[in-house]
Order: C-alpha cells, then structure tokens, then sequence
C-alpha cells in the first residue's frame, strides 16, 4: 500500500524506488501482486508518465486514509505524545478572519508543534478531494461521508449604524423596514426573505434592496458606513454591537437562526490528535462567546 501510494505521488516508479530506497524492478513486481490481487489494473502505464484508473483513484483515497490512522495511532500510543504535524483547515473567509484568526494564538501556544495551513473559501470544500483535515462551517450539512460536531447556533439581528439611525429614523415594527433601505446578500434567495416572530406570530418580509453584495464583509462595511440596515449573523456583527459601532434593532421580534456553526472532518477509526484538539479548541472558545452582545 505504502509503496504504491509513493508511485502516485511521484509519478514513476524510477521516483518511487529512489525515495523508498528500492529497486525500480522491486517497485514494479510490488505494483503487479497488488494489482493481480485485487483482480483490477490501478495505474495506467506509458513512456512518460504514470497515471491512476478510476480504480486507483479510489484505492488511493482508501489507503491514504488507512496509512494515516495507522500513523496518527501509533503517535497516540507513545508515552506524552503531544499533537503535532501539519492541519490543513478550511474556513469561511469573513467569518474566518473576524472570529477564528483572533483565537488562533492561544492554540499555537498551547499546541506549538502542530503547523496550521488554513484556506479561506467561501465554497463548500470536498475535505476528502481537497485532503483538508477540517473545516469550519456555517452551512447546512448534507454529506454523509463527514462528521459533524456543532460548534454554536448562528443567531441572526437586524442592526444600524448610529449614523444611519440618525438619518432615517429607528424601526420599530418589521413594517417600517419597507421604508428603509436595507441591505440584501445576491442570489440567495431565502436570504433576503427576512422573518420575524413576535406577537402576532410568524411574519415574512420580501426585502426590496438598491444594493446587494455577495460578500457578508462588504455588508457589514456598508452598515457600519451608514449606508443601510443589514440581517446578519450575531457572530459577526456582535462586536461592533457591543462597541456601539452598530444598534441592533426590533430586539422584541425573534429572528429564526441560520444554520448552525460547525466544525467537519472526515472520519476515522482513530481521530488525528491534531483534528481532536482542535475541534476541541473550538468548542472550548464557542461556549462562552464573549463577543455576542445579546449571549446568555
């Protein structure tokens, strides 16, 4: 398994041989029993380059997997073992930076020899494909393949600027919005069916916005420019609520939560010590979330 996953990674076996400190011959008759074995061609062979069939593709993503809980178990084993290697985490790029990058200190001091690598997206990253060890998530999950494990609920507000407000006037009903400008996510649909639960029940508003932006950052920019009213995650705007740089309004009204914030990874018979404590990490720092202004 070992030495076919070197094949692939080096692309001949020449490469393979060398790196495994073997004989290219050796390599080859490995490949073959592997291959006679398992009843099935894994690499497509030519003068140049060796590639994998679809058979491969998928013997390889298995033996990476089985490789890596084979290692991560005998690290857990060893007397004081402390995580370590490298996390490959992907993040939501407004959230990510705003929120997860002002922790991060505090885990490289406590965990100094676990070297982090993190990709801020705002696409729903393939962790298998993308050989990503976790990411953090404010989505809705539909993956099977994946374990979750929920990090916080995603509550949302509606919020000003003090500038705005002083401007335009404060809302005091879900109706007065239709004569404010309020700003919109493009093409999400839903997302700019703003609701409201309060004591006349479930109430549905369509917003009609003059300026939309894909981006929650532009958003959050414009409103704390003065420019409109935004609905956003407490998460995000929580600070500039709790310093005044924004208001949040129709605090009587209940706003249904978005999907929840959670952490993913793929699964394992044994879970890394790295993806374990910080995951772990994580939900330590999302209990007491001392930047949401309105938390318990």
């Amino acid at each position: 398994m070992a030495v076919f996953l070197a094949v692939v990674e080096e692309g001949d076996f020449s490469a393979a041989a060398r790196r495994l400190r073997m004989t290219p011959s050796a390599v080859s008759k490995i490949i073959g029993r592997l291959e006679s074995r398992l009843g099935v061609r894994l690499l497509q062979r030519s003068t140049r380059r060796i590639s994998l069939t679809a058979e491969g593709s998928t013997y390889a993503e298995s033996a990476r997997r089985i490789l890596n809980d084979i290692k991560e178990a005998e690290i857990a084993v060893q007397p004081g073992a402390e995580p370590r290697g490298r996390l490959r985490v992907s993040l939501p790029s407004a959230f990510g930076h705003r929120l997860i990058v002002p922790m991060l200190p505090a885990f490289i001091e406590r965990y100094p020899a676990v070297e982090l690598e993190l990709m801020f997206t705002d696409a729903i990253v393939d962790l298998l494909a993308e050989e990503t060890d976790v990411a953090v998530r404010v989505a809705a999950h539909s993956d099977s393949r994946l374990v979750v494990r929920r990090l916080a609920p995603n509550r949302r507000v509606i919020c000003a600027s003090p500038r705005y407000l002083e401007r335009h006037g404060m809302p005091t009903t879900p109706d007065d919005l239709q004569g404010h400008v309020c700003l919109g996510v493009t093409a999400r649909g839903g997302l700019n069916i703003w609701e409201f639960d309060g004591p006349d029940g479930l109430q549905s508003m369509r917003i009609r916005s003059p300026i939309e932006a894909n981006s929650t950052e532009a958003l959050r920019q414009l409103a704390l420019a003065g420019i409109g009213i935004i609905r956003m995650s407490e998460i995000l705007v929580g600070p500039d609520i709790k310093a005044g740089r924004l208001t949040a309004l129709l605090t009587g009204y209940n706003h249904p939560d978005g999907a929840p914030i959670c952490a993913v990874y793929p699964p394992g018979r044994i879970l890394s010590p790295r993806v374990r404590v910080f995951v772990d990490f994580l939900a330590e720092q999302f209990a007491n979330p001392p930047w949401l202004h309105g938390a318990p």
